[in-house]
């Protein structure tokens, strides 16, 4: 009989009662108790995680910050009811603590009194951290409170968020206000800098003016002191003049009968003598302008005049007839006869007047040489001695006529000679004070003229600087930001959260279910491979009595299991996907894949069977689990201890997980090749090792009539 026909006679016999039946039906079932069942257990726990109760403690007092109410804890609260992670519970701290200790509430969280306050002070002088508090208790379950840090971190993560975008904003409205104050206080730079350079022009202008003041202060020093020397010169003069005319007019008053003779018999003489010193004044005046020119010529008709008075005295007086010798007169010569006694004594004052208006006249023409200033005052009283001189002139030839008009202009002679030199006295005077101020004038000019050279100095390092300061401000207006609202609202947003994960995965599972789904199918068909060896043969004893070949025997036993182990996992992979929702990528592929997962699977498990009887049941167990803890799952294997990775290439599942993964979620088909091939050379290896146990079976020994063991 073929191995077929012995395959199917060993299925047949499961329908001859209704207890094999149920056991055939419990054989095809049992992997959705661990496959199906197990897998929808916990399908999708992220998407129910709203179920779970937890406290929430929300004692925030508040705060205000910037003129603004802020409720971190309300914010943060509400944000949490919506978000909808947990079923939350408004409690008290006590309450939650309890809770969190009984088992009433998985966790809690707290948000402490001050939370808001210390969020704020991110924008104040000092900065505090805000802190939620967590409590968990791993005795309530694990798993929770590795989820609670997860989900809590994105609290605190946008708890954080929302107080940066307050304190950056702030940051972003200054930089604004530095940019505005910045951009005025620019502009008044470049007003600074304008003002400054006309500053310094001027200062420069300021230092040429008052070098050139210096120079004209030292003449001006130099003159006044030629000419206060002159003009001292002149006021001496002119006190003689004054008194020869105070001495004049007294002899005038007093001789004035015994003068009229004689001012009859020389009229004409007196006349000429008057008119010379008019014309002199009038020369005098006219050429004030040309004073230096004119003085000298002035100086000398004063001498001449003073020499014909000199001449007419000696004709007169010391030559006259009866004349006696008097010191004037030469020795040896004889006296003239004749003198008058009247005429000749105020003659003789007349002749030393005139002197001593010639001495002034070479004094006048020293001072006009050496100065021409200060000689409008000197002007008026010549004007004054010219009117009075031409009127004794016009009324000389009537001096005896005229002799009391003539005492009178000589009178006003007088006082005008009088007054003369009061003007000469204060002119001296004047002059000696401005030679004075000159003085200082002259050195406070320099002393000015130095600051003028410091203040140019300073000006122009001051034009630098502000030149400076104007371009460095121009350059810092436009190095500091301004920021509208818009822009400002999208760099505090970027600020705040300026790394975001861009999480993008290339296949991803849709829930929890599908990314284990690669673990747990294997499992599972490895678990209905080694219940079905339970209530089948590994060995078919019809065949071994028959004495059939070892490879006939060996696929006589694994074609039932094999076949069943197909429905098997028709019936899971038909129950995930119809029933449960498990989603492959590639279905068809996963589909075939199983099969020979399962021909692998129960190739194994009847080796272990046949080769060690009743300990094979627990060394199946104990492969079973060797390849769940290193096939990688769950958690990658390099987390498990070395041993794990050790075993781990060496154990089919670890090629069934990593080729279910690409055939459930995508990517390439490497593994799953890969995983095809190393199933199938586990297939045939061990039903080359069941050939080889059947053929030990055909063979009976002691060991196997008397087992030390049997189950």
């Amino acid at each position: 009989m073929r191995s077929p026909k012995l395959a199917a006679l060993e299925l047949r016999r499961f329908g001859r009662g209704k207890l094999p039946r149920a056991a055939l039906v419990a054989i095809l079932l049992l992997p959705l108790l661990y496959g199906a069942l197990y897998l929808w257990s916990f399908w999708d726990p992220y998407g129910r995680l709203d179920k779970i109760p937890v406290a929430l403690v929300n004692d925030d007092q508040g705060a205000t910050a910037a003129g603004r109410k802020v409720a971190a804890g309300d914010e943060i609260t509400r944000g949490l009811r919506e978000s909808k992670v947990f079923a939350w519970h408004e409690v008290s701290a006590a309450e939650a603590r309890e809770g969190v200790e009984d088992g009433s509430y998985y966790l809690s969280l707290t948000m402490p009194a001050d939370l808001s306050e210390r969020i704020t002070s991110s924008s104040g002088d000092a900065p505090e951290t805000g802190a939620l508090q967590v409590r968990t208790n791993d005795a309530n379950n694990y798993i929770v409170g590795q989820i609670s840090r997860t989900v809590f971190s994105e609290v605190r993560t946008a708890a954080s968020t929302n107080a940066s975008r307050s304190f950056l904003d702030r940051i972003f409205i200054s930089f604004s206000d530095i940019h505005d104050a910045t951009a005025k206080a620019a502009k008044g730079a470049d007003q600074l800098k304008g003002g400054i350079g006309k500053a310094q022009k001027g200062s420069k202008d300021l230092v040429d003016g008052l070098k050139t003041a210096k120079e004209g202060s030292g003449d001006l020093a130099g003159g006044l002191k030629k000419l206060g020397t002159g003009a001292s010169d002149l006021d001496t003069g002119a006190q003689q003049v004054a008194t020869g005319t105070q001495s004049l007019a007294d002899k005038i008053n007093s001789m004035a009968g015994n003068v009229r003779p004689y001012l009859k018999d020389n009229g004409k003489a007196i006349g000429d003598s008057a008119r010379l010193v008019a014309d002199s004044s009038q020369s005098i005046r006219d050429n004030l302008g040309l004073l230096v020119k004119a003085a000298p010529g002035a100086a000398t008709k004063a001498r001449l005049a003073s020499d014909e008075l000199n001449s007419l005295y000696r004709e007169r007086c010391e030559n006259a007839p009866g004349a006696t010798a008097s010191p004037d007169r030469t020795p040896g010569t004889a006296a003239a006869p004749g003198p008058d006694p009247s005429v000749c004594p105020p003659l003789k004052r007349a002749r030393t007047a005139a002197a001593d208006v010639a001495a002034v006249a070479d004094d006048v023409n020293t001072l006009v040489r050496n100065n021409n200033g200060g000689l409008k005052a000197l002007d008026g009283r010549l004007a004054t001695l010219q009117k009075q001189a031409k009127a004794l002139a016009e009324h000389a030839p009537q001096l005896d006529d005229d002799l009391e008009t003539a005492v009178t202009k000589i009178n006003a002679l007088n006082t005008g000679a009088r007054k003369v030199a009061e003007g000469a006295g204060r002119l001296h005077t004047g002059l000696t004070d401005a030679k004075k101020g000159s003085a200082t004038l002259n050195t406070g000019v320099g002393k000015l003229s130095t600051g003028a050279d410091t203040l140019d100095g300073g000006l122009f390092k001051l034009a630098d600087g502000s030149a400076e300061l104007a371009g460095g401000l121009n350059d810092g207006v436009g190095k500091i930001p301004d920021y509208d609202k818009t822009d400002r609202d999208r760099r505090t947003e970027v600020m705040a959260d300026p790394v975001q994960l861009a999480s993008r995965s290339l296949h991803a599972a849709p829930n929890y279910g599908t990314g284990f789904a690669p673990y747990f199918i294997p499992l599972s068909l490895w678990v209905g491979a080694m219940v079905a060896y339970m209530l089948i043969q590994p060995l078919n004893r019809r065949a071994l009595a028959a004495g059939a070949s070892a490879w006939r025997i060996a696929l006589v036993g694994w074609l039932p299991v094999a076949a069943i182990g197909l429905l098997q996992a028709g019936a899971l992979i038909s129950v995930l996907h119809w029933a449960i929702g498990l989603e492959m990528a590639r279905a068809a592929g996963t589909v075939g894949f199983l099969a020979l997962v399962t021909c692998c699977f129960t190739a194994i498990v009847q080796w272990l069977n046949a080769r060690f009887g009743p300990a094979g049941r627990i060394l199946v167990l104990a492969l079973l689990m060797l390849q769940l803890t290193s096939a990688g799952g769950t958690y990658p294997v390099q987390t498990s201890p070395g041993f794990f990775g050790a075993i781990h290439p060496f154990l089919p599942m670890s090629y069934v997980v990593e080729a279910l993964r690409r055939l459930i979620s995508g990517g390439g088909l490497g593994p799953v090749w890969q995983g095809c091939a190393v199933l199938a050379a586990f297939t045939v290896g061990a039903l080359a090792l069941t050939a080889l146990s059947a053929r030990r079976k055909q063979v009976w020994t002691l060991d196997r009539l008397h087992p030390e063991l049997s189950l």
